[in-house]
């Protein structure tokens, strides 16, 4: 059977259809936030399977999968790829309405060729056709990032990750730019096993003793300055619950050393630690000019057996719904205060938090970077249609979407590229309603304008990428 991905798939006007065809379409992508593995850009990874490069660590199809009664022996355990692929096949069919549907469709047809639906009946030669395109060179995975007009990839790096994929990469002139992003995470919260673990790590590649709260702070530094000579253009933090309690440098040093002995620390003491420090990172990312990404409100690792079993980010994850306004300001104000407020990407995984962040935002614009403070593009759960048009519409209704640096993938994989064309319809079709509606005139320069900056240019212009 036929797929339903024509060539005007989600544009329902002829506006929409002209600002696809014409201006979206075709634009390069800037990938600025995913879980790329540099290390497989380096080596130009081919992939032995369709199952290896599409279902191997991506959590969104594993949750589906689980919902639809598949045994976890299927989905991360032992079974073939061959095998794995047909419960995904199986659980296709029962996703309508959910975006995995549309993705997998469009990613049979954009690199695979292959226009037809997926389920139990049509799996058996899908699997053989999708194999014969993998292994030739035009599925590599540098094939693919220049198939899909890619220009830059903002992978999600440690602070104590040596960068050596990058380094290589950018010294061979790969010609898409694949730039390191630095998520310091398991250094700012103090109260997780993670923590003692890293800041040892931490002290073997900055070749220094830490025994205090300043040589903490100096080796973090000193990494800064190193993921900006590898080319970053922007730090990322996940923050499960914003926080946000002054304190002074001598009582986080005493913090410090009292986990650095082995002991438990209190929440309020967690609390005055992360902020100090994330406010220190801050100003270190503002004088670098990178962009800081927080990424606000899952709620991880609830089911504690699987957890316990898989590890994290194996499909567990959810929506928190803890309020995140007061605190957020206040860490911001402070960067503020300074004039230390890097530019800034708010995210929210629970979209009742959308009118809160695009509010947000104005607060602290400038003439530095049109749009200095950003309300982030649909994250996570809201990755939708309906998510991706609330989003635009809240920013739009409270700020101004001219400046949105829109879409990223988020994704651990080469295959998602797509979710470009997914946005850029959806985009499309918003401006396109809205000239039905007689909302907006249909002056298409203008109209055109909004698409090209949305899509490419503004995240162009965001993390310094003209030269």
């Amino acid at each position: 059977m036929k797929t339903f991905i024509t060539d005007d798939f989600l544009l329902y006007n002829e506006t929409a259809k002209e600002l696809f065809h014409n201006t979206a379409k075709d634009l390069p992508i800037i990938d600025y936030h995913n879980h790329l593995k540099q290390e497989e850009i380096l080596e130009d990874k081919n992939f032995n399977n369709i199952a290896d490069i599409w279902l191997g660590g991506d959590h969104y199809k594993w949750r589906a999968m689980r919902a639809n009664g598949i045994h976890e022996d299927y989905i991360t355990g032992n079974k073939s790829g061959y095998e794995k692929f047909l419960k995904w096949a199986e659980t296709v069919p029962n996703s309508l309405g959910n975006p995995l549907y549309h993705w997998t469709h469009l990613e049979l047809i954009r690199y695979f060729e292959i226009d037809e639906v997926l389920n139990e009946k049509s799996a058996p030669a899908i699997w053989e056709e999708a194999n014969r395109k993998l292994s030739a060179p035009a599925l590599s995975v540098r094939s693919i990032l220049k198939k899909d007009k890619v220009e830059f990839v903002g992978t999600t790096d440690d602070p104590t990750d040596n960068l050596e994929s990058h380094r290589a990469l950018k010294e061979e002139g790969f010609e898409v730019t694949v730039s390191p992003s630095f998520r310091p995470d398991k250094g700012l919260f103090i109260e997780r096993e993670t923590f003692l673990p890293w800041v040892e790590r931490l002290g073997e590649v900055t070749n220094s003793s830490i025994e205090n709260y300043d040589a903490f702070l100096d080796a973090l530094s000193k990494r800064v300055d190193y993921f900006a000579e590898h080319g970053c253009k922007s730090s990322d933090h996940g923050i499960d619950v914003m926080f946000f309690k002054e304190a002074f440098k001598q009582e986080v040093d005493q913090i410090f050393k009292k986990r650095l002995s082995g002991e438990d620390v209190s929440e309020e003491e967690a609390e005055k630690f992360k902020t100090y420090t994330l406010l220190a990172l801050g100003e270190w990312y503002a004088e670098k000019g990178w962009a800081m990404q927080l990424h606000l409100g899952a709620l991880r690792n609830n089911n504690k057996r699987m957890f316990a079993k898989l590890g994290p980010d194996t499909g567990f994850d959810s929506i928190g719904d803890l309020l995140i306004a007061n605190k957020l300001a206040s860490f911001l104000d402070s960067l503020e205060q300074k004039d230390k407020l890097p530019k800034t990407i708010l995210y929210s995984i629970n979209a009742k938090d959308y009118d809160v962040l695009a509010a947000m935002a104005g607060n602290y614009q400038s003439s530095e970077v049109p749009g200095k403070v950003q309300f982030g593009t649909a994250w996570w759960y809201n990755d939708t249609i309906d998510g991706m048009e609330d989003q635009m519409k809240t920013l739009a209704n409270i700020g101004l979407i001219s400046n949105f640096i829109g879409m990223l993938t988020d994704s651990r994989s080469f295959l998602s590229f797509p979710r470009h064309e997914y946005f850029r319809r959806i985009l499309c079709n918003l401006l396109g309603t809205w000239v039905e509606e007689s909302k907006v005139p249909k002056d298409m320069t203008l109209l055109e304008k909004y698409v090209r900056n949305i899509c490419y240019e503004n995240a162009k212009r965001y993390f310094g990428l003209e030269k």
